[in-house]
C-alpha cells in the first residue's frame, strides 16, 4: 500500500458507466430482497455516498449490490447510468478475493437495543409515524412495534409458560 492522501484510491473517484463494470465470480455476500429495496431507498434518498471498488478492467471488488441497484430506472436516471468508482491496482486474484471479504465483513452489525433507541427517538422525538420508519428503514410493522416497545423483549411470548417448548430443545 502506498502512503499519503494522494496515493489512496479514494483520491481519484471516477464516474464510470455501469455497463463498463462487471461482477466477479466469487463474491460470497448475498443481500435478500428487503435489503436490496432498502439499498435502493438509500440511494434515492441519500444519493451516492460510497463508491464502487473495482479493478482497472472493471471487475467489481466491492459494491456489487450498489452496482446492481444502479440498473433500477430511477437510480439510473439520477446520473445517466454512471456510478462512482474507486480503482484498485490490479492485485493477484487471491489478494482481490481477500479484499472483497474484508470489505464485506468489516461493515459490522446492528445492535438490537441501539436500534430500539433509534426507532423510539424517530417516532417520539423526530415525529415520524411507524409507517415512515417502516418504509425508510426497510422494516416490517412487527419489527418497528417490537423495537419501539423495547421493554420485555426477551420475555415476550413466554408469558404463562413455565418453560420453553421441547421443540426448542436441541438433541
Amino acid at each position: 500500500m502506498k502512503y499519503g492522501r494522494d496515493a489512496q484510491p479514494l483520491s481519484v473517484i471516477e464516474w464510470v458507466h455501469r455497463d463498463d463494470l462487471h461482477a466477479n465470480g466469487y463474491n460470497p455476500n448475498h443481500a435478500a430482497k428487503p435489503e436490496m429495496e432498502l439499498l435502493k431507498t438509500s440511494l434515492m434518498e441519500d444519493g451516492w455516498t460510497q463508491p464502487i471498488v473495482a479493478r482497472p478492467d472493471g471487475q467489481i471488488v466491492d459494491g456489487f449490490h450498489r452496482w446492481t441497484c444502479s440498473a433500477d430506472p430511477r437510480i439510473y436516471a439520477m446520473t445517466d447510468g454512471y456510478v462512482p468508482v474507486a480503482r484498485l491496482l490490479p492485485p493477484a486474484t487471491g489478494d482481490q478475493m481477500l479484499s472483497t471479504i474484508r470489505h464485506n465483513r468489516a461493515r459490522g452489525e446492528h445492535g438490537v437495543l441501539k436500534m430500539a433507541d433509534i426507532v423510539r427517538r424517530l417516532i417520539d422525538e423526530e415525529g415520524m409515524t411507524p409507517e415512515q420508519v417502516m418504509q425508510r428503514c426497510g422494516m416490517e410493522r412487527e419489527e418497528v412495534t417490537r423495537l419501539y416497545d423495547r421493554g420485555g423483549m426477551t420475555e415476550r411470548g413466554t408469558i404463562g409458560h413455565a418453560e420453553f417448548s421441547q421443540g426448542w430443545t436441541p438433541k
